[in-house]
């Protein structure tokens, strides 16, 4: 018998580098939506983009990878992921910048 049972991980993520004005939070919610991913993307006021991703386990590891590359004229330099608690709700949102 397989366990079904799927393991959830929710991270908070800030990307660094050419990450605004190049469609990076567009192409975050394509990608999130893709993978089944609930949480939000916003820029942020330094620059860089904040987003908060939540889903299986093995899903949440392959979007974070993801996040690396970005959009083709993306150029990230780094990507900071702290793991989160919070209750997450279904679908994925595109913020306000903060």
């Amino acid at each position: 018998m397989t366990d079904t049972l799927t393991k959830t991980k929710t991270v908070h993520v800030m990307i660094a580098g050419r990450v605004q004005g190049v469609g990076f939070r567009s192409w975050t919610m394509h990608a999130a939506r893709s993978l089944n991913i609930s949480g939000w993307v916003r820029n942020c006021a330094d620059g860089s983009v904040e987003a908060l991703f939540s889903g299986a386990d093995d899903v949440v590891d392959k979007m974070l990878k993801r996040c690396w590359d970005g959009p083709l004229i993306a150029r990230v330099t780094s990507v900071d992921i702290t793991p989160r608690t919070d209750s997450v709700d279904a679908g994925f949102l595109q913020r306000p910048t903060v």
